[in-house]
C-alpha cells in the first residue's frame, strides 16, 4: 500500500517551490508564484524535510548532487532522457541534440525537449543545464530567468 502524497512549501532564493512526495519518495518539485493554492501538509514528513535541507544546501553552494529517493511517472523514453539529465555535471551545460545522441536517437531532439519539459523534479534532475545547440537558453518550466539564475549560481560555486 502506498503512503499518501503530501506537500511541503520551500521558499527559495528564486521563488516558491512545492515539494511533493510521501514517506518513501520525492515525486514532484515545482515552482509557484503564490502559496495560497498550495498545501503544506507534509511538514512532518522526514523525507520532505530532507529534500528542503538539500535544496537549502544547493542554494547556499554547498551541494552539487542531490541524494533523494525518487518515484517518477513517465514513459520509458522520458525516463531514459531524465537518466541522462542526471549525468550532466554541476556547472556544465549540454544541448538537446547532445542528449538525443547520448540516448542513441539523434533525430529525437524535439522529443528530448518535450521530455525535459515534463521532468517532474527539476533541480534534482537538472533540466536547467540543457541549452540550445547555439548556446541559447531555451525553454524552462520555471521561467527562463530562473534557468539563467541557476546556471549563473552553479558557475560561481
Amino acid at each position: 500500500m502506498e503512503s499518501p502524497m503530501a506537500s511541503l512549501i520551500y521558499l527559495s532564493p528564486i521563488g516558491i517551490i512545492e515539494i511533493k512526495g510521501d514517506s518513501l519518495n520525492i515525486c514532484r518539485i515545482g515552482f509557484f508564484e503564490r502559496t495560497d493554492t498550495l498545501s503544506n501538509n507534509g511538514a512532518g514528513l522526514p523525507l520532505l524535510k530532507e529534500c528542503a535541507i538539500q535544496l537549502d544546501e544547493y542554494f547556499k553552494g554547498k551541494r552539487r548532487i542531490f541524494d533523494l529517493p525518487l518515484k517518477l511517472d513517465g514513459s520509458p523514453f522520458q525516463k531514459k532522457v531524465w537518466e541522462k539529465l542526471s549525468d550532466i555535471p554541476y556547472g556544465e551545460t549540454v544541448s538537446y541534440s547532445d542528449i538525443a545522441e547520448e540516448i542513441g536517437n539523434p533525430d529525437a531532439v524535439r522529443a528530448v525537449g518535450g521530455a525535459n519539459n515534463r521532468n517532474p523534479v527539476g533541480l534534482i534532475i537538472p533540466c536547467h543545464r540543457v541549452i540550445g545547440k547555439d548556446g541559447s537558453l531555451t525553454g524552462y518550466g520555471g521561467g527562463l530567468w530562473r534557468k539563467q539564475w541557476l546556471l549563473e549560481h552553479e558557475s560561481k560555486n
